[in-house]
């Protein structure tokens, strides 16, 4: 299948129309003195508005983001967006990288120069990748899925066709975390043959086997089940709308550019080691970046659950089973590393 270059223009009336809407933005009420225990904190979002329609020079980050090269082709119908950097050495290895939610390929230019070419950072030129990111269906600049199924197992169907068939590398390896880390333990389950392997960093999946002739699950092992119930129940309410009222949500935040940023900011606070400070980690202009592809691209506009069969899907919001692919261990409290799984 052809593949084209892409390059990334959001047309002015788009991002006229954007500042617009943050100009009438409509802000709620807080409690006093609550922070960001409610989610997000009123004061600093306030602030984070007013940047963007004021400060935030979209067109500076667009031209960053096409110093990379950019494409598009078609894959099982859907014309799916990557970056395709080539790795600087003797025998680079091919790699995709897949991200999760509320992320999107931005976050992965950060590490990119520095896994095609490791020699230009004091690394070893044999260690090169060519390096392929990819947007997920929905996301970023690849086609909205218009039918029911798209999830992390088809995708990770997809990201093989894409690195086999469109651009004709035979092995591959895969990397990925969050909704990224689901896929490519499917692609190593589904399509072990292609990939010399796999890493995730979402490490607290999948569920260990629990079920006829499971070895019992250590202390430490049950404290972790018991750790990711509780924060099921203090930080998973974002995912239980997402994944059973996602068209519901979608008409607040495909309207209000400020109650996606709301929405999206939040999680990189609440999950990132900032201590309570989001800019710590990221600045303004990173985390608007992504909020701003989210918002042209309209992320949101078909956002609905995979693991609700009764939906089509673009945000993937998937509980644990569909996570990743179905793994019995012969050993320990049921978990078994996808190494093992690839041998």
């Amino acid at each position: 299948m052809a593949v084209r270059s892409f390059t990334i223009h959001v047309p002015d009336d788009v991002l006229e129309d954007l500042r617009r809407r943050l100009g009438q933005t409509r802000f709620p009420d807080e409690i006093p003195g609550s922070g960001w225990d409610y989610g997000s904190n009123l004061e600093y979002l306030k602030a984070l508005v007013h940047y963007w329609r004021t400060d935030f020079d979209w067109r500076a980050q667009e031209d960053k983001l096409n110093r990379f090269h950019h494409y598009q082709t078609l894959v099982d119908g859907l014309n799916i967006h990557f970056i395709h950097e080539r790795g600087v050495g003797p025998s680079p290895m091919p790699l995709i990288m897949t991200h999760g939610w509320p992320s999107c390929f931005v976050e992965m230019t950060k590490i990119l120069p520095l896994l095609t070419d490791p020699g230009r950072y004091c690394g070893d030129p044999a260690d090169a990748f060519d390096l392929v990111v990819p947007s997920l269906p929905g996301f970023g600049f690849s086609d909205h899925a218009t039918e029911r199924g798209m999830d992390v197992q088809r995708v990770a169907g997809l990201w093989n066709t894409l690195m086999t068939d469109n651009l004709g590398y035979p092995r591959f390896a895969a990397q990925g975390g969050d909704i990224g880390a689901g896929v490519t333990s499917w692609l190593g389950y589904a399509h072990a043959d292609n990939l010399y392997g796999i890493h995730l960093t979402s490490i607290t999946r999948p569920t260990p086997y629990l079920g006829p002739d499971a070895t019992p699950l250590t202390a430490a092992e049950q404290a972790l089940i018991d750790q990711r119930a509780r924060w099921q129940q203090e930080e998973g309410g974002y995912a239980h709308m997402q994944g059973t009222k996602p068209q519901t949500l979608a008409y607040g935040l495909n309207d209000s550019p400020a109650g996606l940023a709301a929405w999206m900011v939040e999680k990189y606070r609440t999950w990132s080691d900032c201590n309570g400070d989001v800019e710590a980690r990221y600045t303004k202009d990173e985390l608007l970046t992504i909020v701003t592809i989210y918002w042209v691209t309209r992320v949101w506009l078909f956002c609905c659950n995979a693991s609700n069969p009764g939906f089509p899907v673009s945000c993937f919001v998937l509980s644990c089973h569909q996570y990743f692919p179905p793994v019995r261990s012969g050993s320990g409290g049921g978990t078994l590393g996808i190494s093992e799984h690839l041998a």
